[in-house]
């Protein structure tokens, strides 16, 4: 009886699924950095709740890129995961720097109410800057170290213990570092620590709430398709 030979086209479709741990891994990276630099132009805008000021429109989205540095951890390993972070904070330095250039470059004066709103939005505060990029690096690789050593303890159960263990950890360095290193010596003890209470407790609220199930979905997805010791190779 003659072998029949593998049909190369069903293995070029199932390597090129979504679901195949190169895809995935480079989906997920996108996604992560893309949410992160987000974050970082949203929190231009400050969003008021009841006449308050409490937190800016980045905490929107923030959580999510949190969630993505998670399940990076979760279905990779933590040496994956601090590949993907460190090259989101190279990816914000190249914004800041060209962003930053762009506001110095001439423009013609009809377009002069442009390249005002421009500037507004762009011309970064260096103490600011240097504030964001510190507590983001520390902030998301205690978040997955954090989480790795979660599902250590649990064996591998529970994984919203996990998913949201790790981010109590995590908001801690990013929240109380930025807001300390941004303003502290610039506003009153008593604003920072409720800016502090005020961005920690609502990125907490927002990753329970909607980006946890998030985790859930895409964790269960991948792992049921990729197999761990695809996964454990990119670690």
């Amino acid at each position: 009886m003659n072998q029949v030979s593998e049909n190369p086209v069903k293995n070029r479709i199932k390597s090129d699924s979504v679901f195949s741990s190169s895809n995935a891994l480079f989906i997920i990276t996108g996604l992560l950095i893309t949410l992160y630099l987000t974050a970082n132009i949203m929190a231009v805008k400050l969003i008021s709740v009841f006449g308050l000021t409490l937190f800016d429109a980045g905490t929107v989205t923030f959580p999510f890129a949190y969630m993505l540095g998670d399940v990076l951890a979760e279905v990779w390993g933590f040496r994956t995961a601090r590949k993907v972070i460190l090259l989101s904070f190279f990816c914000n330095i190249i914004l800041v720097l060209s962003t930053s250039i762009g506001v110095i470059l001439p423009y013609p004066d009809y377009t002069a109410e442009t390249a005002n709103a421009y500037a507004k939005i762009f011309t970064y505060v260096p103490r600011i800057v240097c504030a964001s990029l510190i507590a983001f690096v520390l902030g998301e690789l205690s978040n997955a170290w954090m989480l790795v050593k979660i599902r250590e303890w649990t064996k591998g159960s529970f994984l919203w213990v996990r998913t949201i263990g790790s981010s109590v950890v995590g908001y801690i360095f990013d929240t109380v570092l930025f807001v300390i290193l941004a303003f502290a010596g610039t506003a009153p003890a008593k604003d920072l620590a409720t800016m502090i209470v005020a961005q920690y407790l609502m990125k907490l609220l927002i990753e329970a709430v909607t980006a946890t199930p998030f985790a859930y979905l895409i964790i269960y997805k991948l792992k049921k398709h990729i197999p761990q010791q695809d996964a454990n190779a990119e670690s």
